[in-house]
């Protein structure tokens, strides 16, 4: 059976937080597809996230205030949507509700706490939608 594979989108001030938290979603026998892991010096960044979310089984958004409406955020939703994949939001316990994309505001998101953690519920999600 093949691992799972997850598209991470964040925003540079959670770059950190994410490099964990792939870490961790890694340690729980699932492939991560994270920019600075994927992407190499001179690649077109458009075309890499695009085949990256195709390529991707879900999708998850790591919301922070300063990314939550950013147009790549909003084009990232798109494609998920579009596509039928699997979205997990991953939202800060203080974000103001009306700044979380319509999209989002549907569903059953994860509270952004320790990286491992996350990482596991995102396993489960994944391994449920796959039986």
């Amino acid at each position: 059976m093949n691992e799972p594979k997850v598209f991470i989108s964040y925003s540079r001030d959670d770059a950190e937080w994410a490099r964990r938290f792939a870490e961790a979603l890694r340690k729980q026998s699932v492939e991560v597809w994270l920019d600075t892991w994927q992407i190499h010096a001179g690649e077109p960044l458009r075309d890499a996230i695009e085949a990256g979310l195709r390529g991707s089984d879900a999708i998850v958004s790591i919301l922070s205030e300063t990314n939550a409406q950013r147009p790549n955020v909003l084009f990232e939703l798109g494609v998920a949507l579009g596509a039928g994949k699997l979205l997990i939001p991953i939202i800060p316990a203080d974000l103001e509700g009306s700044s979380i994309p319509f999209g989002l505001r549907s569903r059953r998101y994860l509270t952004k706490g320790a990286p491992d953690e996350a990482a596991r519920e995102v396993a489960e999600a994944l391994k449920s939608k796959a039986a």
